[in-house]
């Protein structure tokens, strides 16, 4: 062979076999474990509850008997007359004048009871009635002329058998609010209620309730206890409430308006659900906002978490995606006025007006309200024009209030979203809100090829808040997205980029929270549960564990010889922590390979290492499993141990898998 053939030959036998190394060198990821860097936010991990696919009434608020005052477009919606032989009634709908926020009422003209006259109650897709539990029957009422005697409520099950009934008698020509309690005999997941008039005469009724006495913490306008627990063992950080796009409405006149959701019940104005006609594949007609959940009980339930509170409020513009109506500027002082009115609810003295409203239902200590959103997916020049006034006043009393600013919706799925998201981003680098608030709703890959997402972002400006997201199986909003295991654990990789740069984004909530199985309009979501039960996605269990193992200070962890799925995209992703309450350095790895990575791990500079290391393991075997009603634990974590001699050593990563590592060091 000519010499200079013999060496070319050579180099390329000598460079294919360093690539052949190269592609099969094993991974190892190091963590300079003694060089701590910025703390870790107490509120990095949170909850967001906004009411769509039926998350309040149905659903966390335990309410059976739906539109109970009567106030919906159609009055009598989700209500039957029954007539059994020989009945002669009607039900006819009237209006007080002199009652504003809850004018209409039923009056049951009863001539004949016959063989039964009945109101029917569909419930909400059904009422959920477990056996045991004993329902309160509350029902205002007055008599308008004869003597209609007796009202009995009786609940059915789906095969019209009773489950529970009591009666209610006692009417007067006043209004006047009566009750009785019923012990329901057995379980049932599509029960009615029905209330059968006794006499003859005619009898007015208003917010006719059948309410579970089983709610949590036992409260009298309690929630529902199962899906509170399901937040409960979160431990989030913080609540983001009430929304979401029903902050801002359709319009402005179906905006949300937290001072109609407090007080008494019967003072709470009904106001039509924006997810009712949102979208043609999934019309709802019966969805409106009885506000039974309102402010005060999410404040409430905040302080039942732990969490931090954070609503969100109106700045005079409806959703960008629907009219967009925004209020003149000349006319936005009631606006502003409310933002200042919240904050005396929930901070101010019982000795102030709206700290004094407070006190009357029953709380009078303050919440504590640190936080507050000036709008929701706002953009454009206008949503600039209303948050300078707005938040001109609220710092001038409050200078304190760490104000939420946002960039609009996922630049993908709004118009010109990256040049408004630019635009956005200009103004508040000017103007400097505590934090600002993105949103990012794409497709699986999205998450995963970009882990590094916030690597380049500014420092010394505003924090930032990843305040909805949530990986799209199909496409935005598609009926057809499931919660499979790609998207949870792709959306675990992109988390462990945002604890990578923990000292820039400092909370994060996945959306939407809650959806009722037989009445949603948005998939995905982190939890599903139909009128009994409750069950949590793959995704909610991702968000759990990072929520559980958080840590107090970022360490680096830097990866070398990542294996590759493609060419644009790692399959290794690591984050790391130390925990100084517990003395734990935790890693946290996604290895989206389909291959077992062994990988070597050097704890840099931890000094000796504790007998036995906590292991948890969240994995599937493929990336189309899901949870579901009826196997509900098919991706779900697993607990154990290993024994650790030192702070080098290997670790075997799952394939398809997210790990947690929480090493104990001195």
């Amino acid at each position: 062979m000519h010499t200079a053939r013999f060496f070319e030959f050579m180099t390329v036998i000598v460079f294919m076999a360093v690539l052949t190394a190269s592609l099969d060198a094993a991974p190892g990821i190091t963590v300079n474990a003694d060089q701590p860097g910025a703390e870790i936010s107490p509120l990095m991990y949170g909850v967001f509850i906004e009411d769509i696919n039926f998350a309040a009434d149905g659903g966390l608020y335990p309410e059976k008997v739906k539109n109970r005052s009567f106030e919906f477009e159609d009055p009598m919606m989700g209500w039957q007359v029954i007539r059994e032989s020989g009945a002669e009634g009607d039900v006819l709908i009237y209006q007080d004048d002199s009652d504003p926020k809850n004018p209409n009422y039923a009056q049951i003209r009863l001539d004949n009871a016959g063989e039964g006259f009945a109101l029917r109650n569909e419930g909400f897709r059904g009422m959920g009635i477990r056996e045991g539990v004993e329902y309160r029957f509350r029902i205002q009422a007055r008599s308008a002329a004869g003597e209609i005697s007796e009202l009995r409520g009786e609940i059915v099950n789906s095969d019209g058998e009773t489950l529970a009934e009591g009666s209610l008698s006692g009417f007067t020509g006043g209004w006047d609010t009566h009750e009785t309690r019923m012990t329901a005999y057995a379980t049932a997941e599509k029960a009615v209620f029905r209330i059968w008039a006794e006499g003859a005469g005619k009898l007015d009724i208003d917010m006719v309730s059948l309410f579970p006495e089983d709610t949590y913490k036992g409260r009298e306008n309690g929630l529902r206890k199962d899906l509170v627990k399901m937040l409960e063992v979160m431990e989030p950080g913080f609540l983001r409430f009430p929304g979401g796009c029903i902050v801002e409405g359709y319009d402005l006149s179906q905006r949300y308006q937290w001072k109609n959701t407090i007080g008494p019940l019967d003072e709470r104005v009904v106001n039509i659900n924006r997810w009712n006609f949102e979208f043609d594949h999934r019309r709802t007609p019966d969805y409106y906002q009885s506000y039974g959940l309102g402010f005060y009980e999410y404040f409430l339930l905040a302080e039942d978490l732990g969490a931090e509170p954070m609503p969100i409020l109106n700045c005079g513009m409806a959703c960008q995606f629907n009219t967009g109506e925004v209020v003149p500027l000349d006319e936005l002082e009631p606006y502003i006025q409310d933002a200042l009115d919240l904050i005396e609810f929930a901070n101010g003295p019982v000795d102030s007006e709206w700290g004094s409203v407070r006190a009357e239902m029953g709380h009078p200590e303050p919440f504590g309200m640190e936080m507050l959103g000036v709008g929701n997916e706002q953009w454009g020049k206008q949503y600039i024009e209303r948050y300078k006034p707005f938040v001109d006043a609220v710092k001038e009393k409050h200078p304190d209030m760490q104000i939420i600013a946002a960039t609009g919706s996922d630049a993908t799925i709004f118009p010109n979203g990256k040049e408004e998201i630019e635009f956005l981003w200009k103004q508040w680098r000017k103007l400097q809100p505590e934090i600002v608030d993105e949103h990012f709703y794409r497709q699986p890959e999205f998450y995963l090829q970009n882990v590094d997402w916030y690597d380049d972002y500014e420092r010394g400006g505003p924090k930032l808040f990843v305040g909805e997201y949530g990986a799209q199986s199909v496409g935005v909003a598609s009926p057809n997205n499931r919660n499979i295991w790609e998207t949870a654990l792709y959306e675990a990789a992109f988390m462990i980029g945002m604890e990578r740069n923990a000292d820039l984004v400092r909370m994060s909530c996945y959306a939407p929270l809650f959806a009722h199985l037989d009445a949603w309009q948005w998939k995905p979501d982190l939890i599903y549960f139909d009128n009994l039960d409750v069950f949590g996605s793959a995704n909610y269990y991702v968000q759990k564990l990072f929520s559980l193992h958080t840590g107090t200070h970022q360490l680096t962890a830097e990866i070398e010889d990542a294996p590759q799925i493609d060419t644009e995209t790692q399959g290794l992703h690591a984050s790391a922590m130390l925990d100084r309450e517990s003395s734990e350095i935790i890693v946290k790895v996604v290895n989206a390979t389909a291959q077992v990575q062994s990988t070597s791990i050097d704890l840099n500079g931890a000094g000796e290492i504790g007998e036995e290391t906590k292991v948890i393991l969240l994995t599937s075997g493929s990336l189309d499993d899901e949870n579901t009603m009826q196997n509900q634990q098919v991706i779900y974590p697993e607990e154990s141990t290993v024994s650790i001699e030192s702070a080098q050593f290997t670790y075997d990563f799952r394939p398809i898998s997210l790990t947690i590592l929480r090493v104990p060091v001195q």
